[in-house]
């Protein structure tokens, strides 16, 4: 083989590596945020993942927000109108957020199963419900 060749062939060995390298670490990026929905009866039967963020989704069940110690700590429950689950979250929520309305909250389950959100996302008016929720509630209700 001749040297010209040989460089070629190195230069183009390197390139297709690189260009690997590049692919693998976007696609190990996009599955590191990559968060899927569950209703709160694929959480209370188990599917939703124990260690990874993931979220939530529901209507807030009236007179379960309550708020121990002085702290900004919320605990509350969701439920698709199937099953319930409770949610911890701390921090400010959205002026928007009541009880029995339907919320969205990013985050992961606990040791307890207890939901600890790191996010909860209110719908903006009364009309609008977020297209997880509508779908999740609208299959729950079918089962029933």
């Amino acid at each position: 083989m001749k040297p010209i060749r040989r460089q070629r062939l190195i230069l183009i060995i390197l390139m297709i590596a690189g260009i690997g390298t590049a692919v693998g670490f976007a696609l190990k990026s996009f599955n590191d945020n990559l968060m899927y929905f569950f209703s709160t009866t694929d959480v209370d039967n188990g599917k939703a993942p124990k260690d990874a963020l993931f979220r939530l989704g529901g209507m807030v069940v009236k007179g379960t927000v309550e708020r121990p110690g002085d702290g900004l700590t919320v605990r509350f429950k969701l439920t698709d109108f199937s099953k319930e689950v409770t949610v911890e979250y701390t921090g400010i929520l959205p002026d928007l957020f009541r009880e029995g309305q339907g919320i969205v909250a990013n985050g992961k389950l606990d040791a307890r199963g207890v939901f600890v959100a790191e996010e909860v996302l209110a719908k903006h008016d009364e009309n609008y419900m977020p297209p997880e929720v509508k779908a999740s509630l609208k299959q729950e209700l079918k089962n029933q």
